[in-house]
């Protein structure tokens, strides 16, 4: 492993297969809270489950936060070398009239969606983990003493989003993920060598999954915000 992280070719592989996995865990992601708009009851009990699952929990839960904290480092690391490895006179001239400004710019968008990320896991993550491994309760529900109370995931969902400056937030940093994602995709699969036939394709795929996919997480925000 430390060998294949040695080369630069090996670098880029290893990000493109993180974004790939983190690319495929936000669909998923965004799957379950779109069933908060739609189906509140049903949000609840994926939820509930997503968030009891033993192999979810101890298994794929570790390797997703070790994919997140590998890709953003592995991101940082390559944009240091690219900058050491790039000649003054080339970034001043060249690059800026060969690249665009989403290229130029990932690891600005990266740093403002790992702030993000780490916002987002003071809102979710951590008051769950909390609740679950330390107050111990594994019941989903907002008050375990009272089976009618509901489950405590939509409405913890639906209290984050009153604050406006929140939504805010969300919403600049979905914006900066799609523009992040419009770049990102397409290396990705160009680190693996995915040019083929189905190339247009994939860029086609890419650029509708780039633009819903975060767009849907604006949707899903301003829609608690506006309606609750």
């Amino acid at each position: 492993m430390s060998g294949i992280l040695n080369s630069s070719i090996g670098r880029k592989f290893a990000m493109a297969l993180s974004a790939l996995f983190l690319m495929f865990f936000l669909l998923q992601h965004f799957a379950i809270n779109i069933l908060s708009v739609f189906s509140p009851d049903t949000f609840n009990e994926v939820s509930h489950f997503m968030g009891t699952f033993w192999v979810i929990q101890y298994v794929l839960q570790p390797i997703l936060i070790f994919g997140v904290i590998f890709h953003f480092v592995m991101g940082f690391v390559l944009e240091i070398k690219n900058n050491k490895a790039r000649k003054i006179g080339y970034a001043k001239t060249s690059r800026a009239a060969n690249s665009t400004w989403m290229s130029r710019n990932m690891l600005l968008t990266g740093a403002v969606i790992l702030a993000f990320l780490v916002l987002h896991f003071i809102d979710f993550w951590i008051p769950e983990i909390n609740t679950k491994y330390i107050a111990g309760d594994m019941s989903g529900l907002i008050d375990p003493a009272n089976t009618e109370s509901g489950f405590r995931y939509y409405e913890e969902l639906v209290h984050k989003f009153h604050s406006p400056l929140r939504v805010g937030a969300y919403v600049i940093a979905f914006v900066l993920l799609s523009l992040h994602l419009l770049h990102g995709f397409n290396s990705a699969f160009q680190s693996i060598g995915a040019n083929n036939k189905y190339t247009n394709g994939l860029k086609g795929f890419s650029k509708v999954y780039a633009i819903g996919i975060p767009l849907g997480f604006v949707f899903i925000a301003l829609f608690h915000h506006f309606t609750h």
